[in-house]
């Protein structure tokens, strides 16, 4: 019994059918797995140019065979649900709107382009249009809190911007090594940070950190959410701590756990291995 190719991988010479009808797609190293008719759904568009081809064997591959292309994977799910419905529907409080603007313009999907620019609300200011986004739940409170906000703003001695600043915990985690040899001698390069996590909520994440927070991770979490796959795009641990410091933040508490295994087995140099965690805190 013979068995079927592999999805994307149909023979470039079949001219009358050169793609099959279920493609695989890896677009910046994200697997995605839809049909034919759905990437040629937008006639003039990008995805429709390279799968309207009558040789498939001109477009890039992976590896494995998968149709390559190089943009944001991670974006590339909102791009082919428009495909698919020609609707878009985003998460709450989506932070990237512009990048997806951008994949739009790159795909050459003008309708798209169109939903995701920003337009003139009725307050004669620019924002982004929430009919297009998943709907926002106003809290019952809202009202009242920004009532002893201002109240609180207006008292003596109170602190430019100080009302908007949430108590909450921010957790800073790291992986750390370091080479120990002969008579106690430290390799100079005796620590060696491969990447800082960021662990809570997501806003207070944002607030302290800014730009250089990586959220690739967890693109989509909400700002009242929790999170613990944020990284920061940084390995200095000073320069975290003077973020949480500028921000309000002090720390209240750490822990760290550690291993030892030997370099290598003709000497006697041990290499440890920890992991710590400081724990911030602001009232």
């Amino acid at each position: 019994m013979a068995l079927a190719e592999p999805a994307g991988c149909a023979k470039g010479g079949e001219d009358s059918v050169p793609f099959p009808d279920i493609i695989e797609l890896n677009v910046g190293g994200q697997v995605y797995i839809t049909r034919h008719p759905t990437l040629v759904s937008v006639p003039g568009s990008l995805l429709w140019e390279m799968f309207t081809q009558k040789n498939a064997r001109s477009l890039a591959r992976d590896s494995k065979g998968r149709f390559f292309v190089d943009r944001d994977g991670f974006l590339f799910r909102y791009i082919l649900d428009f495909m698919r419905d020609r609707r878009l529907v985003l998460p709450e409080h989506f932070p990237e709107r512009s990048r997806l603007r951008r994949e739009a313009e790159y795909f050459a999907l003008p309708e798209l382009v169109k939903l995701l620019a920003p337009k003139l609300s009725e307050q004669n200011s620019l924002g982004d249009d929430p009919c297009q986004s998943d709907p926002e739940e106003p809290s019952p409170g809202a009202d009242t809190a920004r009532s002893l906000a201002s109240a609180a703003a207006a008292l003596p001695g109170a602190q430019p911007g100080a009302e908007g600043r949430r108590a909450g915990f921010i957790t800073i985690g790291y992986r750390g090594s370091y080479t120990l040899g002969r008579d106690s001698q430290t390799d100079a390069k005796f620590r060696r940070v491969a990447r800082i996590m960021v662990c809570g909520k997501t806003s207070l994440a944002k607030e302290v950190f800014g730009d250089t927070l990586n959220e690739s991770r967890d693109p989509d979490r909400p700002p009242e959410r929790y999170t613990s796959r944020y990284y920061l795009k940084f390995t200095f641990l000073e320069q975290a701590f003077d973020k949480l410091a500028d921000a309000g933040f002090h720390m209240v508490a750490c822990n760290s756990t550690g291993t030892c295994a030997l370099a290598h087995e003709q000497t006697d140099d041990r290499i440890w291995t920890s992991y710590t965690e400081y724990v911030f805190y602001r009232e």
